[in-house]
């Protein structure tokens, strides 16, 4: 028997790197999986490579920073498959790392809206159909956002993903008497598009495991803090960086 049979799961950020793996990872353990992004062609894709395979997925278009969008693509899930037992809040950006005296403003206030207000607006209209389900969010922050980790000039990024950290305690505070199990995953430097065409080699030689951390490797334990395994667990803040941020 499959792992997450006659599960919904919902995942933001689906059609690339950590959520795309995520997303095809879940499918394979039986859920049925909205994939929400905003890039169209490759969620279509997406959802076509899974339903290849006899799973099931759904694309939904969406830019979650937009609460206008999100209470749409939250409708549309719901119609399609009637309710929803895991939410993975996933969709983020990681805008160039410049001084603050040379940020642009617009840079600070996207990276609040998509990493921050994203995952606030997907759990609030997303939270009255867990509740009726007793089920489960996970939040994707980042090392980045751990209080004693501080690396380049990473400012907006760092400082929405600390953000992100704490909204995951407070849920997870506020929602476990509800039935409600929230936890907080932080990868470390993980071989996804958002590194872009950065050199890899580099970026290994700082991680005591001495490589990259792979998709694959954060969807596994983004699906165990999602499983009955980890039902006793919430308010958690796991890093997924092979060591780095030791």
């Amino acid at each position: 028997m499959k792992k997450f049979n006659e599960k919904v799961v919902l995942v933001t950020g689906a059609t690339s790197g950590i959520g795309e793996a995520t997303a095809k990872m879940f499918a394979q353990c039986g859920a049925s999986v909205v994939l929400v992004g905003r890039n169209k062609d490759k969620g279509i894709q997406i959802e076509q490579e899974i339903r290849a395979k006899g799973q099931e997925a759904y694309f939904i278009t969406c830019d979650v920073s937009k609460e206008e969008d999100v209470i749409e693509m939250v409708n549309k899930a719901i119609k399609k498959y009637k309710k929803i037992d895991i939410l993975f809040n996933n969709a983020g950006i990681m805008l160039p790392s410049r001084e603050i005296e040379r940020m642009p403003v617009d840079d600070w206030k996207k990276s609040i809206d998509v990493n921050l207000t994203g995952c606030f607006l997907v759990s609030r209209y997303v939270k009255p159909y867990l509740l009726k389900e007793k089920g489960t969010i996970i939040n994707n922050a980042s090392i980045a956002g751990l209080q004693y980790y501080a690396a380049g000039r990473s400012y907006a990024y760092s400082a929405t993903k600390a953000a992100v950290i704490q909204f995951s305690h407070q849920m997870a505070k506020n929602y476990g008497e509800e039935g409600i199990r929230v936890n907080c995953i932080c990868p470390g430097i993980i071989d996804t598009p958002i590194l872009g065409d950065r050199d890899r080699s580099v970026y290994a030689q700082r991680v005591p495991l001495k490589r990259l951390g792979t998709p694959d490797d954060v969807a596994k334990a983004v699906l165990f803090l999602a499983s009955e395994d980890a039902q006793y667990l919430t308010g958690v803040v796991l890093p997924i960086d092979g060591g780095v941020s030791l």
